[in-house]
C-alpha cells in the first residue's frame, strides 16, 4: 500500500512539470546569464566595440530604408522618422540596445540634443555644402551614452525621399548606445584577447 501511494505521489509530481517550457526558458536563461556575467571592459574596447557596431548598423539599417522606400515612397516621410517602422531597424535596436534615428538639417535647431551633436550636424552640413566628404564619429554624450554618426552619401535615394527643404542633399545616421547595454552584449570570451 505504501508503495503504490508513493508511486502515485511521483507520477503526479513528474505530471506536474512543465517539460516543454522549461526547455524554451532554458535558452533564454542561459542568454541572461551570459548577459550578466561580470566582465572588466576597457574604455577603450567599449569605443571599439561601440564603433564596429556603428558601422554594421548604418550598413544594415541604411540597405533595409532604401528597399522600403522603394517599395512603397509614399510613405517615406513616416518612415524616416519613425525608423522602428522598418522590421529590420527595430530587431537592430532590439539586439544591440540602440536607438537607430536619420537626422538632417532641420535638426542642428532641435532642443533634444547635446550641443557636441548639434556642432557635429553643424560640421557634416558644412561638410555636405561643400561636397566633400565626410566621415563617422563616435561622441561620448555622458557617464552612461555614446552616440555614433555616420553621414549618408551625398545624392543617396535616402536624402532626397526623407529630406525636404534647401538641404535635402544632407541626412546623418544617429545611433545612441548605452554603455550599460554594449557591456551586457559584449562576450566575456573576446574581451579577454
Amino acid at each position: 500500500m505504501n508503495r503504490i501511494l508513493f508511486f502515485v505521489i511521483m507520477l503526479a509530481g513528474i505530471w506536474s512539470c512543465d517539460l516543454g517550457n522549461r526547455v524554451e526558458n532554458t535558452k533564454e536563461l542561459a542568454k541572461e546569464m551570459k548577459a550578466s556575467q561580470i566582465k572588466r571592459v576597457t574604455n577603450t574596447q567599449l569605443i571599439y566595440s561601440a564603433d564596429e557596431w556603428g558601422k554594421k548598423i548604418t550598413q544594415i539599417a541604411e540597405k533595409s530604408l532604401i528597399k522600403e522606400l522603394e517599395k512603397d515612397p509614399g510613405k517615406a516621410a513616416e518612415l524616416c522618422r519613425n525608423m522602428e517602422r522598418i522590421p529590420v531597424v527595430a530587431a537592430l535596436e532590439k539586439e544591440y540596445g540602440v536607438k537607430v534615428e536619420l537626422l538632417g538639417a532641420a535638426d542642428i535647431k532641435n532642443d533634444d540634443l547635446a550641443p557636441k551633436e548639434k556642432e557635429l550636424l553643424e560640421a557634416y552640413l558644412y561638410s555636405a555644402k561643400s561636397k566633400t566628404v565626410a566621415s563617422d564619429n563616435l561622441q561620448q554624450l555622458n557617464d552612461t551614452l555614446l552616440v555614433y554618426n555616420a553621414p549618408v552619401l551625398l545624392g543617396s535615394t535616402i536624402c532626397t525621399a526623407c529630406m525636404s527643404g534647401p538641404d535635402s542633399t544632407f541626412a546623418v545616421w544617429r545611433l545612441l548606445f548605452s554603455k550599460k547595454e554594449i557591456i551586457r552584449k559584449l562576450d566575456a570570451k573576446q574581451l579577454k584577447n
